[in-house]
């Protein structure tokens, strides 16, 4: 039997041979639902009202805003509430998630930013994410902005 792909999207894989049709449901892995899910909720959260975001950290999270560390809830939501902008609208381009060896998801983000009246920029963050109690927060965040410097 000679059987080719017809077409792949999220929600589904479509197998055609000369004689039958095949449908398969192809659910995204469970990592790959949290991280889309926690991405999706984030940016959300930081373009609308930041104080929301605190909600996602604990006192054992870490963050790493352009190579500057800030550990535990409080110091994180310092930095994220008083950074130089009242307006911020984040385009995700790209997101990829993974499992860890122990039950946490790793997702990596890519995409550009619009603060007030500046130009748009790239940018590119790391979240580790944990569940803790049945929900899961952001044990480690990392931030940068896709600037080259080659001065």
């Amino acid at each position: 039997m000679n059987v080719a792909v017809n077409r792949v999207d999220e929600k589904c894989i479509v197998f055609r041979s000369r004689s039958e049709t095949l449908l398969i449901m192809a659910e995204k892995p469970m990592w790959e639902q949290i991280g889309a899910g926690f991405v999706q909720h984030y940016y959300q959260q930081f373009d609308s009202n930041r104080v929301l975001l605190a909600d996602l950290y604990t006192e054992a999270s870490c963050l790493t805003w352009e190579g500057l560390g800030f550990q535990g809830k409080n110091a994180i939501m310092e930095k994220l509430t008083n950074l130089p902008f009242q307006k911020i609208q984040h385009s995700i381009t790209a997101q990829d998630h993974q499992p860890t060896p122990d039950s946490c998801v790793i997702s990596m983000v890519v995409g550009q930013l619009k603060v007030d009246d500046d130009p748009v920029m790239g940018f590119h963050q790391l979240f580790l994410l944990k569940n803790i109690d049945n929900k899961w927060i952001c044990s480690n965040d990392m931030f940068r902005l896709a600037l080259h410097n080659f001065g």
